[in-house]
């Protein structure tokens, strides 16, 4: 990916300043590919919308995994714009009435009901249009769960239907007309990088589903697991150790009884991350109060996930060697930088203390892994600076 990348820097050179999103078709679908055919029978692979909808990664995606799994009326509208037969699966913590009567009209293949509002809502809007809705119960577990950068459950959160009170949204989904609860989603992690700490959590939900069986007389048909599996950002050699996870998998499997038809995992993330790059183009380099300053053409307006989750973004240096300015080039050898962006708030940071051998006013930083939420949960239009190009490359039409 470095040579194509390098390869869009150069063609931009002496132009506008280099501010652009790459992604590699053929790295994600390789990626992908070898997760989705990896997995055992009953397990299916749903894509999260959420990390990345760009329409063209979208298609790309379609024919390798089982759906889409979606969280709004409009991602909802974005799958079906790839697709009127793609499964589809919505989740969300806060569903309105038209999102949900949009979710049946347009045939998903599940709703996730994340309260007994939220059922009875459900179950008004397919009692009006004639229809069945098939339901998994989001349940907010009680943990504890291994460590990950997120929680979703085990403390008090928005998400799923508090462990306590799932006996009364059991009774309310038996008793709904137009409901057929078929299931529980238990999305209780985000970022988890450890295999062996994933496995040991389905083994929890295995156990959990099974007491819940036996508790309220019920058979568990279909078991959404959620996604969580994470990126590394700080460590690149350090991710998530798939050929284990997917070894140990089937005996982990083989645990959940029979009559559990589908177990759904719904990955967004580390579907998507490492297939894309942010590149943007140095500005100016300076030094206050003893830090070191490089200021790129871009910043936290398009890639807010360094802010966000408070890390430094790991990026490279691409040298360009065109100067075409008749003022001096300046430089910084051999220091330690902390990158930003071209907004006016000190809260504008990519990376932060970074050792670098050399970079100039007019090259390119690269980050790698931005490929998932980056641009999708970025203020895209603090202050109006343009907006980065997003060029996508690969075999894929």
């Amino acid at each position: 990916m470095t040579d194509q990348l390098a390869k869009l820097v150069q063609d931009r050179v002496g132009g506008e300043p280099v501010c652009l999103f790459a992604y590699d078709l053929d790295r994600l679908t390789e990626h992908v590919r070898i997760v989705v055919e990896s997995l055992p029978p009953r397990c299916r692979m749903f894509y999260a919308m959420k990390a990345n909808s760009a329409a063209r990664l979208l298609r790309a995606l379609a024919p390798l995994v089982a759906g889409f799994e979606v969280a709004s009326g409009g991602e909802l509208g974005k799958a079906r714009a790839i697709g009127s037969e793609i499964p589809v699966i919505f989740g969300g913590p806060a569903k309105t009435p038209v999102e949900i009567e949009q979710a049946l009209v347009h045939d998903v293949t599940r709703l996730h009901a994340e309260s007994v509002l939220e059922l009875h809502r459900i179950s008004e809007a397919a009692t009006r249009l004639g229809l069945t809705a098939d339901v998994l119960l989001r349940v907010n577990l009680a943990g504890p769960f291994p460590n990950a950068t997120l929680a979703m459950a085990g403390r008090p959160t928005q998400f799923g239907i508090s462990e306590e009170d799932l006996p009364d949204a059991i009774a309310t989904a038996r008793a709904l007309p137009g409901v057929r609860m078929v299931g529980f989603h238990l999305h209780s992690l985000s970022n988890n990088l450890s295999a062996p700490a994933h496995l040991e959590l389905l083994q929890y939900y295995r156990r959990t589903v099974s007491g819940w069986e036996r508790e309220f007389g019920m058979r568990c048909e279909v078991l959404n697991v959620g996604g969580g599996i994470g990126v590394n950002y700080a460590d690149l050699d350090g991710q998530f150790d798939w050929p284990h996870f997917a070894r140990e998998l089937p005996a982990v499997v083989a645990g959940f009884p029979d009559h559990l038809r589908e177990i759904d995992f719904e990955c967004g993330r580390y579907l998507v991350a490492e297939s894309g790059r942010y590149a943007v183009e140095v500005l100016d380099v300076k030094r206050n109060h003893g830090v070191d300053y490089v200021l790129v053409r871009g910043g936290t307006h398009h890639f807010r996930l360094p802010v966000s989750w408070q890390h430094s973004h790991p990026f490279t240096v691409l040298p360009v060697e065109q100067w075409s300015s008749s003022a001096p080039r300046p430089e910084l050898r051999d220091a330690r930088v902390t990158v930003v962006g071209e907004l006016c708030t000190p809260k504008d940071v990519l990376a932060r203390d970074v050792p670098v051998p050399r970079v100039r006013v007019g090259d390119v930083l690269a980050f790698s892994h931005a490929g998932a939420y980056g641009w999708e949960i970025s203020h895209h239009d603090f202050l109006s600076h343009p907006h980065p190009e997003h060029v996508f490359y690969g075999d894929i039409s």
